[in-house]
């Protein structure tokens, strides 16, 4: 087993010399021109919002599924039958009485609703080519508004001026809802205030850790030019790449969390440099050379993490990754540039302004008196009792992860004040939650087909088990094609709904097409929706595989050490479990969700569950390099597992929390004022990992564990360490002189 002496002659050892290397020469030339440096970043941020405002956004609510049958179908759908390709809303009507005396009411909207523009067709309940459009108790009814293009092409004031047509008939005995995919793109959710919550419980935490404006405003700051660039940045990326209409509010809601974070971490090591008595811009240097080169890793781990997403294939998730991608570069990148400069402006003001009380006694937070170490030792005396005792609790958070049912939720989860969960429940009501997601089968025929075969195959398909209904087959002008409109028992969203559409694929339609030539396919919107939670649920084991793999391999390269990084990749998965078990249990299951302002549950849209896990791998990265690197510091120092672990823990654990509960704020700002389910779900499952994963994980699970396997942490084969490369995020720079920016071994923050 190697000792300290042998570790610290080894040829992995960190260089030593005086040279602080990019990143430092980087925070010098910033320091020395920070007006160059301010002035180019506000410019670079006025400038690309007035030109993304002026080209505009193009978001997308498209969920494309590759090759799958729902593809196939709207392929079919737009070259045989283009009438029918096209985004299609619906205006629900329901009165308290029969339906046929608004009739006059129904025809007058009718005909504004048709003389709209993008608007190519009507189809009223009382029209010869209305399907079951008319409630059986004659109370509800709706009309089939058909667009010229597909949904994610219908210009928005187009659609807004449905709606409003449409609700100006509105009177208290003619009820009117409007409904459908594409009106979700203008009646969905608006976001709330959840930047503003989350930015103002980040400084009420800052103030609490570092007790002055001025240190608490310079992460803020920075963090939030970096999120007006990402915002610009997102807007142009819509243009090429298909990004949800959600995807700002993921940038803010990540880019907010590690831009604040990194930011803290280099204000904190500049405070302790200048402390420690050296002059501002040897300070500046020193922090950026130590706690920077550990952002600059936890950046790029994040970054490199989030490629792995492209790997799914489909459009959308590739939209999302890269807008977080711009975020989490550009808040690492003002981290990095920007802040270097605004310490240039603050010097040694940057304790001014002090909040009395607040702030604590940072020169001893970190000794070896501070409450951490006494923490650590406690953990240390116990260590068994206590890796049981808190891998008890993850079980217990892990078990709802076992029933998890990925699917996208449905305008029945979205508030009952607007237009779409209206028609959405209207639809219930009169036609059955199965009328909210209807699904098409199209056949196509060849030449000679017998028409009795289609009339075979649309009774099947009527009295299949979880089928409320099917039309008649419709044949296209050229005869080569039939759409049969099926009409399931249950809402979109069901399980039920999902396993009809397996029966339908793969035994129905089948055996009444079999011998005759008959092609037929499942599609339509909740069919799409089934199929890309089917990938995707088929895709996160390989993701996360890939993503556990690479933080084992940067771990060992970064500690020399086998034993480390297999322990991270462990609890990674089990503060993610922990995290996915949680949303389970509240957005499934429905434990406390009225809490949170969801009153409906429903299943996880299958894409979050990816997103967290490459996000949160980053994360948690951040933490395991802030505070393995300080233990390593220690081991290689004294050789003692114990005072290693001890003093890493104590050295450490201040900013981790601090760093953690400013995630939190921001993530859980998401769940308490933002109304949409989806980014309700997102929150809540980042802000319970990283709680989970910067308290009992990295302050109980690692130094108990770290305690019963002593001096194997530090294993490396020889061979092993001869092959893997050596990822230097270590720095050992001298003590304070006038010329140099001294700092400890570690990029300790």
């Amino acid at each position: 087993m190697p000792n300290a002496e042998a570790v610290r002659g080894s040829r992995n050892d960190p260089d030593s010399s005086r040279d602080t290397g990019a990143l430092g020469r980087l925070a010098g030339w910033c320091y020395d021109r920070r007006r160059l440096v301010l002035v180019l970043w506000i410019a670079a941020a006025v400038v690309l919002t007035g030109l993304s405002q002026t080209v505009g956004s193009k978001f997308s609510e498209s969920l494309e599924s590759g090759n799958s049958q729902s593809a196939q179908v709207n392929d079919i759908l737009d070259t045989r039958f283009p009438d029918a390709s096209g985004a299609e809303a619906r205006v629900v009507v329901q009165t308290p009485g029969s339906f046929t005396e608004a009739a006059a009411t129904t025809t007058r909207m009718e005909a504004a609703l048709s003389s709209l523009p993008h608007v190519v067709g009507v189809v009223g309940p009382a029209e010869a080519g209305a399907g079951h459009q008319m409630s059986d108790d004659g109370r509800t009814a709706y009309l089939a508004v058909r667009f010229d293009t597909v949904d994610a092409s219908v210009p928005t004031g187009a659609i807004r001026r449905v709606v409003d047509t449409a609700k100006s008939f509105n009177t208290p005995g003619y009820h009117v809802a409007v409904g459908g995919p594409v009106i979700d793109r203008v009646e969905s959710p608006q976001p709330g205030p959840s930047e503003l919550v989350g930015i103002v419980a980040a400084m009420i935490v800052m103030l609490i850790a570092f007790g002055s404006l001025v240190a608490m405003g310079l992460p803020i700051l920075t963090a939030l030019i970096g999120i007006v660039i990402g915002f610009a940045a997102e807007a142009f990326i819509s243009h090429s790449l298909t990004v949800p209409d959600f995807g700002s509010a993921m940038l803010a809601m990540v880019g907010l969390g590690v831009g604040i974070d990194y930011a803290l971490f280099i204000v904190t090591r500049y405070r302790q440099g200048l402390r420690e008595g050296r002059e501002p811009r040897d300070a500046v240097v020193t922090a950026q050379t130590t706690a920077g080169r550990a952002v600059l890793f936890a950046g790029c781990t994040v970054i490199v993490s989030l490629l792995g997403l492209f790997a799914v294939g489909l459009p959308f998730m590739h939209g999302l990754a890269v807008g977080t991608i711009a975020a989490v570069a550009l808040v690492m990148g003002a981290t990095l540039t920007l802040l270097p400069a605004m310490l240039g402006f603050a010097g040694r003001a940057v304790d001014r302004l002090r909040i009395p009380g607040l702030g604590g006694s940072e020169e001893t937070a970190a000794g070896r008196s501070g409450a951490w170490y006494r923490w650590s030792r406690a953990v240390q005396r116990r260590p068994l009792s206590a890796a049981v005792l808190s891998l008890l609790v993850l079980g217990v958070l892990i078990v709802p992860l076992f029933s998890m049912r990925m699917a996208f939720s449905d305008d029945g989860s979205v508030p009952t004040t607007f237009t779409t969960r209206q028609a959405y429940d209207m639809l219930t009501d009169g036609f059955g939650p199965g009328a909210n997601g209807p699904l098409i089968v199209a056949v196509e025929l060849p030449h000679g087909a017998d028409p009795a075969v289609l009339d075979k195959l649309d009774s099947a398909l009527a009295r299949t088990p979880g089928v409320a209904s099917a039309t008649p087959a419709r044949i296209n002008p050229a005869g080569d094609t039939a759409i049969i409109t099926v009409f399931p028992n249950a809402s979109p969203q069901a399980a039920s709904t999902a396993h009809l559409v397996t029966t339908l694929r793969d035994d129905v339609i089948p055996a009444q097409v079999r011998g005759t030539g008959l092609r037929a396919l499942v599609g339509g919107e909740t069919a799409a929706g089934i199929d890309v939670s089917s990938y995707l649920s088929g895709r996160l084991p390989w993701v996360v595989a890939g993503v556990i793999l690479l933080a084992i391999l940067l771990l060992m390269s970064v500690f020399r050490s086998v034993v480390l990084p297999l322990k991270a990749a462990v609890m990674n998965l089990l503060s993610v479990g922990a995290a996915y078990g949680v949303i389970v249990a509240v957005f499934q299951w429905g434990w406390g969700a009225s809490l949170i302002g969801v009153h409906a549950s429903g299943p996880i849209d299958p894409w979050i569950p990816l997103m967290m896990f490459t996000i949160l791998f980053g994360l948690s990265m951040d933490y395991e390099v802030f505070l393995l690197s300080r233990i390593r510091e220690e081991w290689r120092r004294t050789g003692d597992n114990a005072t290693a672990v001890a003093d890493g823990l104590a050295g450490t654990a201040r900013v981790i929390t601090a760093a953690a509960a400013i995630m939190v704020c921001v993530f859980g700002s998401f769940v308490v004022n933002d109304p949409s389910r989806v980014l309700k779900v997102f929150g809540l499952g980042l802000a319970s990992a990283i709680l989970i994963d910067a308290t009992l994980v990295r302050m109980v699970l690692v130094p108990s564990l770290m305690e019963l396997f002593g001096d194997a942490n530090w294993y490396m084969p020889r061979w092993l360490d001869r092959v893997m490369p050596t990822l230097g995020i270590e720095r050992d720079v001298d003590a304070p002189t006038p010329a140099t920016a001294p700092l400890d071994p570690i990029p300790q923050p």
